[in-house]
C-alpha cells in the first residue's frame, strides 16, 4: 500500500528553516521564513506546514494555528513562479510536469486550510499576493495590517488567479473579485478589511501580544468552531487601536457603481467597451473618467489569453464549491504551463531586470476564441485530478462570513427593508454596530454602503434603490 505521506517528505534540496514553527499554550504558530524572497511558496515549504496542520488537526492541545512571515516587508509575496519558468525554459516538458507537481502540493495545501476544522489565523502583515492569498483568504479569520498589500497579478504574467481565486473572488461583493482579478489591482491597508480580503484590521505593533493573548484561551470541549471564532473575534477587537486616519473606503460611492457596472459583462471587449463608455460619458465624475482611462490602459498591458480564460473562470467559479474550484484549477495551472503566455509573462516582468513588456501570444484579444478558452476548461479523457486530503467538508459559500468581518451589503439592505418598517440612517447604523459589537469598520461599511444604494424620503427615513 503506497504511504499517503510520502509526497510531503522532504527532498535533496530542501532547506530545513525555511518555515518555522512554534507552540505557545494553545496557540501553534507558522511563520514563513524566506525574506530575502518576500517569504516566496516553495514545495519545500509545502512539504514542511502539511504535516504540521495535520498533526495539530489531531492534537488535543492544539487550539489555535497561526499562520505568518518573517520580515517587514512580506507575509507571502507569491509562489515561486520564477523557478517554474525557469524549469520549463531549460527542462521542457520535464519543467512542465515538474510545475504541474508543485501546483498540485499548492491546492492540496490550501484546501486543507479551506476546510480546516480548528480556527486558522492569518495575519497578513505585508506583501500578500499569489500563493500567499493562498494560504490566507480562506481562513475563517484574516488580519490586515497597515503594512498589508494583497494583490492577484496573475493576470500580468500569463496565468490565472488560482489558489482557490475561483471561489473566494466572485464571492466578493458586487463585481469586485472580477475587477481584482483582471486588473490586479491592489488593495493597501484597511482597504482590505473593506473589500472583504480581511475580516479584521489592527496595528502591526500589537500582533506580537495578540498572538500571546490568544494563547492564554481556553475553549470547552463541546464548543463548536463557530463559538471559538466568536470567541477569537472578540478577543482580538482588545487590540483595537483605531482606524487609520483619513482613511475611508476607497472602492465606494460612484467608482464602485462604475465598478459593478463596468465588470458585469459576460465579455472582456464589453467590459472594455463598457469602461470606454464610462470614460466619456458627460455625467461620470472626473475621477470615474479618470478611473476608466487607467483601467483601460492597465487591461491593455495584460495577457488576452489570461483575461478572457480569467473572466470565464469568474463566472464559473460562482457556481462551484470549494472542492470543485481547487480540481478545476489543477487543470487550468496544467493548461497554462503549455501556454508561451506564462513563460513570456514571468520572465519578461519577475525575471528581467529591469522588467520588460511581455510578448503574448496571441497578442490581441480577437485573436483568442471563445473555442481556445473553453479549450482550458475542457477536462481530457484520462487526465489526472487532484486527489485532495480532505473529505466532506466541502462548501459553496464561506460557513463563517456572516458573523466574521464587516456586513456584507446584502446584510444591510435586510436591515434596511426588515419587516416593511422604515428606518432613519441613525436607526441602521447603531444597530449594525452594535450586532458587530463595535467592531472595527462597521460603521464606515456600513455607511458607505447606505449612501450608496439608498435614498431618504420625506420624513427621513431610508428607501433602498431597486
Amino acid at each position: 500500500m503506497p504511504d499517503p505521506y510520502e509526497e510531503f517528505k522532504e527532498q535533496p534540496g530542501d532547506d530545513p528553516d525555511d518555515v518555522l514553527f512554534n507552540t505557545s499554550y494553545g496557540v501553534r504558530t507558522i511563520q514563513l521564513n524566506r525574506p530575502k524572497k518576500y517569504n516566496a511558496l516553495n514545495g519545500s515549504m509545502i512539504r514542511k506546514i502539511i504535516p504540521r496542520l495535520q498533526e495539530y488537526q489531531k492534537s488535543s492541545l492544539a487550539s489555535v494555528i497561526i499562520i505568518g512571515g518573517a520580515g517587514p516587508k512580506a507575509f507571502c509575496a507569491g509562489g515561486d513562479v520564477s523557478a517554474l519558468a525557469s524549469s520549463i525554459t531549460q527542462h521542457g516538458d520535464a519543467g512542465r510536469a515538474d510545475a504541474k507537481y508543485y501546483f498540485g502540493l499548492e491546492y492540496k495545501l490550501d484546501h486543507l486550510i479551506a476546510t480546516y476544522p480548528k480556527p486558522y489565523i492569518a495575519y497578513l502583515d505585508g506583501i500578500t499576493m499569489g500563493g500567499g492569498v493562498g494560504l490566507s483568504v480562506h481562513a475563517p479569520i484574516r488580519i490586515a495590517t497597515e503594512n498589508t498589500v494583497f494583490a492577484m497579478p496573475e493576470t500580468g504574467i500569463g496565468f490565472f488567479p488560482d489558489v482557490g481565486g475561483s471561489f473566494f473572488l466572485p464571492r466578493l461583493e458586487g463585481q469586485l473579485g472580477t475587477y481584482l482579478a483582471l486588473t490586479s489591482s491592489t488593495l493597501k491597508g484597511v482597504q482590505a478589511l473593506y473589500a472583504g480580503v480581511a475580516t479584521h484590521y489592527i496595528d502591526s505593533s500589537v500582533l506580537a501580544n495578540l498572538t500571546a493573548r490568544l494563547g492564554e484561551l481556553v475553549f470547552k470541549d463541546y464548543s463548536d468552531l463557530r463559538s471559538r471564532l466568536l470567541t477569537i473575534s472578540r478577543t482580538i477587537e482588545e487590540f483595537n487601536t483605531g482606524l487609520p486616519p483619513s482613511s475611508p473606503p476607497i472602492l465606494a460611492g460612484d467608482l464602485r457603481a462604475a465598478i459593478d457596472r463596468c465588470f458585469s459583462p459576460s465579455t472582456v471587449e464589453d467590459i472594455i467597451s463598457a469602461l470606454e463608455r464610462e470614460r466619456s460619458s458627460p455625467h461620470a465624475s472626473q475621477q470615474t473618467k479618470d478611473w476608466a482611462a487607467a483601467t483601460l490602459a492597465t487591461l491593455a498591458e495584460k495577457s488576452p489569453t489570461s483575461l478572457k480564460v480569467t473572466l470565464r473562470q469568474m463566472r464559473l467559479g460562482a457556481t462551484w464549491d470549494t472542492r470543485d474550484a481547487f480540481r478545476r484549477e489543477y487543470h487550468l495551472a496544467a493548461k497554462f504551463m503549455a501556454h508561451p503566455d506564462f513563460v513570456a509573462g514571468v520572465s519578461a516582468r519577475l525575471l528581467h531586470k529591469p522588467p520588460t513588456r511581455p510578448q503574448w501570444e496571441p497578442s490581441a484579444l480577437e485573436a483568442v476564441s471563445a473555442e481556445d478558452v473553453e479549450a482550458f476548461f475542457r477536462i481530457e479523457e484520462g487526465e489526472e485530478g487532484l486527489q485532495l486530503l480532505t473529505q466532506g467538508r466541502d462548501y459553496e459559500r464561506y460557513p463563517f462570513e456572516h458573523i466574521l468581518g464587516l456586513p456584507r451589503e446584502e446584510h444591510v439592505e435586510e436591515v434596511v427593508r426588515s419587516g416593511g418598517l422604515k428606518r432613519s440612517r441613525g436607526e441602521v447604523v447603531g444597530q449594525m454596530v452594535e450586532g458587530k459589537e463595535g467592531q472595527i469598520g462597521v460603521r464606515e461599511k456600513v455607511e458607505e454602503v447606505l449612501d450608496r444604494r439608498c435614498e431618504v424620503d420625506e420624513e427621513g427615513k431610508l428607501v433602498w434603490r431597486g
